[in-house]
C-alpha cells in the first residue's frame, strides 16, 4: 500500500444532498424546508429564547428591585494583599500602575483598600478610595494614602 493507492473504506464517503437543483434530484420544489412559513424563508433565524409564540421566560418573569445608574463598583483589595505585594515587589509604594502591570486589576478598574490583615511595612498607596480602618492601619505603620 502506497500514498498514491489510498481510499476511503466502502460506504463511508456519501455525496453530500444536492439541493434546489430541481425535481429529479427528490429536493426539488421546497427544497426540503417544508412548506410556507418563517422557517421556510431565506435569512430566517429563530430570536434567542423564542418559545413558539408563547410568552417567553424573560417576559414573564416580574422585574424586581432598582438597577442604580449612578452605581461606582470598586475592586476590594486588603490589607493582608497589599502588604504580601509590597514584599513580593520589594517595594514601597503601590499605585493603580503597578497593580495593573501585576495583573492584579483591569485597566478601567477602580481600586478600595479594606481594613481586613496587617500592614507590617512602610508603605505609601495610591488608590481610588480607602475605608477609615484601613487608613488607619497604613498609617499606624508610618505609610500614607493618597487618593486618585
Amino acid at each position: 500500500m502506497e500514498l498514491h493507492n489510498l481510499k476511503p473504506a466502502a460506504g463511508s464517503v456519501k455525496s453530500g444532498k444536492r439541493i434546489a437543483r430541481g425535481q429529479g434530484s427528490g429536493h426539488g420544489g421546497t427544497s426540503t424546508r417544508g412548506h410556507k412559513g418563517a422557517k421556510s424563508r431565506s435569512g430566517y433565524s429563530r430570536k434567542r429564547g423564542f418559545e413558539g409564540g408563547q410568552m417567553p421566560l424573560q417576559m414573564r418573569l416580574p422585574k424586581r428591585g432598582f438597577k442604580n445608574p449612578n452605581r461606582v463598583s470598586y475592586v476590594p483589595f486588603n490589607l493582608a494583599r497589599l502588604q504580601e505585594l509590597a514584599d513580593v515587589l520589594k517595594t514601597d509604594t503601590i499605585d493603580v500602575d503597578v497593580l495593573i502591570a501585576q495583573g492584579v486589576i483591569r485597566k478601567n478598574d477602580l481600586v478600595k483598600i479594606l481594613g481586613d490583615g496587617e500592614v507590617k511595612s512602610k508603605i505609601t498607596v495610591t488608590v481610588h478610595a480607602c475605608s477609615a480602618s484601613a487608613k488607619q492601619a497604613i498609617e499606624a505603620a508610618g505609610g500614607n494614602v493618597n487618593l486618585v
